[in-house]
């Protein structure tokens, strides 16, 4: 482009003159370096005006007018711009991108009250609400009805036309102020439209949008993070962000439905009763009338939102809405019928928690039946990849659920489970939950495992049921759930070192080969990673120091052999006595040991032949890491008795009741065998070891049982 060109597209000083990046923009820029300030100055204005005309024509009235690529260049032409001749504002549309982290969230008192919505989801209770109404106003009553969003609701305050504070609802007099996080939030307009009051403090609702959230849930669950359960937490555990920054990079989306407050000044407003706040802002007498004024101002309003005049009509829109509520892409979980009229809000008052105008009517729960919306493959520390179905979230038993495992691929081919399709969805024992079965065929054929490794790209292979990446500790997912499952809980417990240390040590390089590595590493090494200071990084080096001499069943848990966790770990280590006479084992012999039977015996052999993982031992090894086996002192109470759990046991983790067993002589493992003295059933078992029960005949007993048992061999719980 000519020198003249940019001449003609750069030069207007002006906001009075036509905006060259409305309508069609140029978006070849010269470099900055080129620019005098006063066309800096010149440019920065007119591209703050476009973008911000440009996000209302996107996120309020749907309707954009150029592409998101020309959209994208214009917004980081002006953060450019900004950072080279240091023009930022408070009001820039580039403060989305977040500020500086902050030490904790403060407290803000709200302009006026935020009370809840008494809710049903009984007609009967609807059409009471209805009654009330009618019996305490004067006058023909309308109702706004609109989506019950199951979101984070939020208080919002502009000052002049201008954002300047927002905050959760909290215990509705105060809550937690999201100033910095909800100026991320693209939907929520630094600057007001039209005219609009002085002072204008208005409620709404922060939300995840549905393929947002699970588009965001798929990468979570990629890098083997736990995926938020429903949209809901998605919001209020990102905007409750302390780095803005982290809340700028998730898809966060905001509808607004209410006046809080309106006046010449927020001094005009202050201590106005929830009813006085009820009244709005003048000229704006009704609920209805503010709905069509918000999209004016630049605040978006949901596009389903209906007057009506009648509660049969009320009731009809929320069935109607129910019928829909798959296809939006939000979440509800029910309507809100408001009051249209605010001086008749004002007669009905309220009570000390909610208000006597708005009532919700809500959709019954979502239970066991769902739609599988993607599917992903996660990578082991052991190479096997795990397809893991992501759901619309779905009550199971009492907990939301957003993801279910799929097992493996011949699972799978009998089920002829795809994405699409709806699906049962069970829970047992502590497992993540299970896709059951498919209760309506929505997809073409089932779901086929990749044959690249989605982290590496290496090659995958099935060995029986199952699919692995052949790349080894070359693939970084296996390599990060290696160094992770070694530090963590079941393994050698290293404080300071979980997940996200794990992931940055093996993309900065600082672990490359193995876990070995870890004993390498020194605090000036560690320093200089972000979020890491010199206190902080020779914490962590002591604490691998003092890792150095775990006992023979944590080293056995931490190295990550497939099918041993800290229950077999300590199996093996009581059978053996020491490392190298496991190292040596023969399958047979590690059949001979409680808890171990083929198919572990297999894994753990074929583990130890590995020669890459003998390697790794002997690296940590000479890095001084000395495994020893631990001189019990236990009981007799309970000797010769050999105890198998499954499910859960009120006030006790698995690990507290193997300790109480062991430590009085008994013996816990982790499967039923013909060995096995008794089983015992908590909450939500699993069905594998109770099947084995029946088979080998082992009695079961209820964790009241188990006590009693104890009890009756002198064992004092």
């Amino acid at each position: 482009m000519s020198d003249a060109a940019f001449e003609d597209l750069e030069g207007a000083a002006s906001l009075d003159s036509e905006n060259p990046y409305i309508t069609d923009p140029k978006t070849e820029f010269r470099n900055p370096d080129d620019l005098t300030e006063e066309k800096a100055e010149s440019q920065v204005a007119h591209l703050r005006e476009a973008v911000r005309f440009h996000d209302y024509r996107y996120y309020v009235l749907n309707d954009p007018v150029i592409s998101d690529h020309a959209y994208d260049r214009l917004f980081e032409r002006l953060q450019e711009l900004e950072d080279a001749f240091d023009l930022q504002t408070e009001d820039s549309p580039t403060r989305r991108v977040g500020g500086e982290p902050l030490d904790e969230l403060g407290t803000v008192e709200h302009v006026a009250p935020m009370l809840s919505i008494d809710s049903s989801g009984d007609e009967a209770d609807v059409r009471d609400f209805d009654a009330r109404v009618r019996r305490n106003v004067d006058g023909d009553v309308d109702y706004v009805c609109e989506p019950k969003f199951d979101g984070l609701s939020i208080e919002i305050v502009y000052e002049n036309g201008r954002y300047v504070r927002a905050a959760t609802r909290g215990d509705g007099e105060t809550g937690e102020d999201v100033t910095e996080n909800v100026r991320t939030i693209e939907s929520v307009p630094a600057r007001l439209r039209g005219d609009y009051p002085d002072f204008l403090a208005v409620r709404g609702e922060v939300y995840m949008p549905r393929e947002a959230f699970q588009k965001h849930n798929r990468e979570r669950v990629q890098a083997g993070e736990e995926p938020f359960a429903n949209p809901r937490n998605a919001a209020a555990g990102t905007l409750r962000q302390l780095d803005p920054s982290v809340t700028a990079e998730r898809p966060l989306d905001c509808f607004f439905y209410d006046i809080l407050a309106a006046g010449e000044s927020e001094g005009d407003v202050a201590g106005a009763t929830a009813s006085r706040g009820a009244l709005g802002a003048e000229g704006l007498g009704t609920h209805w009338s503010e709905h069509e004024q918000f999209p004016d101002w630049g605040l978006k309003v949901n596009g389903r939102t209906r007057l009506v005049d009648d509660i049969e009509d009320a009731i009809a829109y929320r069935n109607e809405l129910q019928d829909a509520r798959e296809d939006l892409n939000y979440e509800i979980d029910g309507v809100v019928y408001k009051v249209n009229s605010r001086a008749q809000c004002a007669d009905l008052g309220t009570t000390s928690r909610h208000y006597r105008w708005a009532y919700a009517y809500k959709f019954p729960a979502r239970s066991e039946t769902t739609q599988i919306t993607d599917i992903v493959v996660q990578v082991g520390r052991t190479g096997r990849l795990t397809p893991v179905a992501l759901l619309e979230p779905v009550d199971v038993a009492g907990v939301t659920v957003s993801r279910a495992s799929l097992h493996n691929q011949d699972e799978i081919e009998e089920m002829d489970v795809n994405v699409g399709d709806e699906v049962r969805v069970e829970r047992a024992g502590e497992v993540i939950p299970y896709v059951d079965e498919v209760v309506e065929k929505r997809s073409d054929g089932h779901f086929e495992f990749p044959e690249e490794c989605p982290v590496c790209g290496s090659e995958t292979e099935r060995r029986g049921p199952l699919h692995y990446c052949t790349g080894g500790l070359a693939c970084p997912a296996q390599l990060k759930r290696s160094v992770e499952y070694f530090a963590s809980d079941d393994g050698l417990d290293i404080e300071g070192l979980g997940s996200e240390a794990a992931e940055q040590f093996v993309e900065a390089g600082l672990v490359e080969h193995s876990v070995a590595d870890l004993y390498d590493l020194t605090a000036a090494d560690i320093a200089e990673l972000d979020g890491w200071g010199e206190m902080s990084a020779t914490n962590l080096v002591e604490e691998l120091e003092a890792s150095t001499n775990p006992s023979l069943a944590e080293f056995l848990a931490a190295i990550g052999i497939p099918e041993v966790g800290p229950t077999v770990a300590r199996d093996l280590a009581r059978h053996f006595g020491g490392l190298d006479a496991v190292l040596d084992a023969s399958e047979n012999d590690l059949r001979e040991v409680d808890g171990v039977g083929e198919t572990v015996a297999g894994e753990i052999r074929e583990f130890f032949e590995n020669e890459r993982n003998r390697e790794v031992i002997e690296r940590l090894r000479e890095r001084g890491v000395t495994p020893h086996v631990e001189a019990e002192e236990t009981g007799s109470e309970l000797d010769g008795l050999t105890i198998v759990f499954t499910g859960s046991v009120a006030d006790w983790t698995r690990d507290e009741l193997e300790t109480l067993v062991e430590s009085h002589g008994g013996n816990v493992t982790g499967s039923v065998s013909s060995n096995t003295d008794y089983l015992v059933v908590g909450e939500n078992p699993g069905a594998t070891k109770r099947e084995d029960a029946d088979e080998e005949d082992v009695p079961e007993r209820t964790p009241e049982e188990f006590f009693e048992l104890l009890a009756d061999r002198g064992v004092d719980v």
